[in-house]
């Protein structure tokens, strides 16, 4: 790379050959994360855009910006989360994630904006006025048997499957008012593309949610739901086999009062700037991070 200031781009929905150098700069950096089907699907929209690096004709360096419908205490809040930052290794130490950042950054204005920052590059974020915020871990004790007809399960490689979604989310409840998102069926998507997402169950036409069960405990990822309901008479259609605890990839203030916090996600090292939060325990909704 030569000693000029490196170029970055902006790369939207319909940039097809910067997509694609983007697809092949994630694994560089995130080994287990890849884009690929998640652009084949065609999800990318206009509420996506990498503002990459280049050398060569590769991309090197990137930030992304999803623009956020937010739920703060109730409000409506547009913002922006980043995600896919970071640098290949062999361009490291030269800035580079600083400018993509920067670029990034100015897109956003003076909108919130958060980011799930990875362990190994927590002091770079306070930088650029992003403070710490705990997140923690939220659910009940109770026995679960398997009963009734199975709550169907989804196939989200399907176009017409992905559509239903999206139209749902659009509409649906948020599962928090305390701090969220909603309409982020697209972010949703991407988690299932990625072979990351737990089973999408349909337990209605208007009540989709994404859970299964592990080591004996049902996770309930994220609800999808124009209205809210009782979860209670529909868990014995979410297991195959007796759970004794439930956990929420959500503050579920909503959906099960009486949900405790269990201890924090040490796995979610979340950075806002620009907003005022509650105080107290909550969780921003696993399916909704980038």
């Amino acid at each position: 790379m030569s000693s000029a200031r490196p170029e970055v781009i902006r790369v939207g929905p319909r940039d097809k050959k910067s997509q694609e150098a983007f697809c092949e700069y994630v694994p560089r950096v995130f080994r287990t994360v890849d884009f690929r089907r998640w652009c084949a699907w065609g999800e990318w929209t206009d509420d996506y855009h990498a503002f990459c690096v280049l050398d060569g004709g590769q991309v090197v360096a990137n930030a992304s910006v999803t623009r956020m419908h937010l739920r703060v205490e109730g409000r409506d809040v547009l913002g922006y989360q980043l995600g896919a930052v970071g640098c290949v290794p062999s361009h490291r130490g030269r800035g580079l994630a600083r400018l993509a950042m920067e670029a990034a950054l100015e897109s956003c204005g003076d909108a919130p904006v958060l980011l799930f920052a990875n362990k190994n590059v927590l002091g770079f974020y306070p930088r650029f006025g992003f403070v710490p915020r705990r997140q923690s871990l939220f659910g009940v004790s109770l026995a679960v048997e398997p009963g009734g007809a199975r709550a169907p399960v989804l196939d989200l490689s399907h176009a017409s499957v992905r559509a239903e979604l999206h139209a749902l989310a659009e509409t649906s409840t948020p599962v928090t008012e305390r701090f969220g998102a909603w309409r982020h069926g697209r972010i949703a998507s991407w988690y299932a593309a990625a072979n990351f997402a737990r089973p999408l169950r349909r337990l209605g036409d208007d009540a989709w949610v994404f859970a299964g069960v592990e080591d004996g405990t049902l996770h309930i990822e994220d609800i999808f739901a124009r209205e809210p309901f009782d979860l209670r008479p529909h868990l014995s259609r979410l297991v195959d086999a007796p759970v004794t605890s439930i956990q929420f990839g959500f503050t579920p203030e909503r959906w099960w009062p009486d949900a405790r916090e269990l201890a924090e996600d040490t796995d979610a090292d979340l950075f806002v700037r620009g907003v005022s939060l509650p105080d107290g325990p909550d969780r921003f909704p696993v399916m909704a991070r980038t």
